[in-house]
């Protein structure tokens, strides 16, 4: 991240930093953490705020962020999305993906968070089914992880888009 994201971030009008933040995580909590942990100063006073808010993050904190996501294979209109499964295609793989999401959403009564930026539909088919095996304490740690992934992931992306 440049320095240049970090000035703008800390010069940034507080709603429009939330309206930023908000296309990074869409908990309301994760916003209000890292939105009050300014001025950021460096890159990693930035990430260690997203850390630290994704750690603080309730369980209906986390299904406020889970609404934020689509599922794996269907992006519909959302950029982001597209940009992070860009590598998911295939009538098949997504049929397929499609099946385990619901096997999935079925067995934890959420949707299947990973980051999937650079994986293929394949990559995160096999994943969905080796997590199908965990307990729901183990797979919801295993969310909150893959949350705070896509959560930086997205915060270093925001640093290289136009002011």
């Amino acid at each position: 991240m440049s320095d240049d994201l970090i000035t703008r971030l800390d010069r940034m009008p507080i709603a429009d930093l939330r309206a930023a933040l908000h296309t990074v995580c869409s908990s309301l909590r994760w916003v209000e953490v890292v939105s009050a942990a300014r001025p950021y100063r460096h890159t990693q006073a930035l990430l260690a705020a997203a850390d630290a808010a994704s750690a603080q993050l309730t369980e209906a904190d986390v299904d406020e962020a889970l609404a934020g996501h689509p599922r794996i294979g269907e992006r519909g209109a959302d950029p982001v999305a597209h940009r992070e499964q860009a590598r998911v295609s295939g009538a098949e793989t997504l049929a397929e993906l499609a099946a385990a999401n619901r096997e999935y959403e079925a067995r934890f009564g959420h949707i299947y968070l990973v980051c999937a930026d650079g994986r293929t539909g394949g990559e995160l088919l096999a994943l969905l089914r080796a997590r199908l095996g965990n307990d729901g304490a183990a797979e919801r740690r295993v969310v909150r992880d893959e949350l705070a992934k896509i959560n930086r992931l997205r915060l270093r992306r925001l640093a290289q888009e136009d002011p």
